[in-house]
């Protein structure tokens, strides 16, 4: 069997191993945004701030369910633009104070 007929190695994490680490980063990430809203609800008392950290809880809890379904690439997306809208827009309000 010649080298052009063998099939290349395959690079990257396998399916199961990016499951794994999307589900570790999504709850990395959901025990980290509790931990801010807790720190953010002890200095200001803002219902806009609840909302946004509430909205990337969530989002992250749909990326760890997305992980385990499979859905890595879209996980990602929803955790990654997700949360970054969140806290943008958390910011934002903060600032116009």
């Amino acid at each position: 069997m010649s080298e052009a007929n063998s099939s290349p190695e395959r690079q990257g994490l396998t399916p199961r191993q990016a499951r794994h680490v999307r589900i570790a980063l999504s709850a990395v990430i959901m025990i980290a945004v509790g931990v801010t809203l807790v720190l953010r609800l002890g200095s200001t008392h803002s219902v806009l701030t609840m909302g946004f950290y509430g909205i990337a809880l969530i989002l992250s809890g749909s990326a760890l369910v997305l992980s385990r379904q499979g859905r890595t690439r879209v996980a990602t997306a929803v955790l990654g633009v997700g949360v970054a809208v969140a806290v943008v827009a958390e910011w934002a309000v903060a600032s116009m104070r």
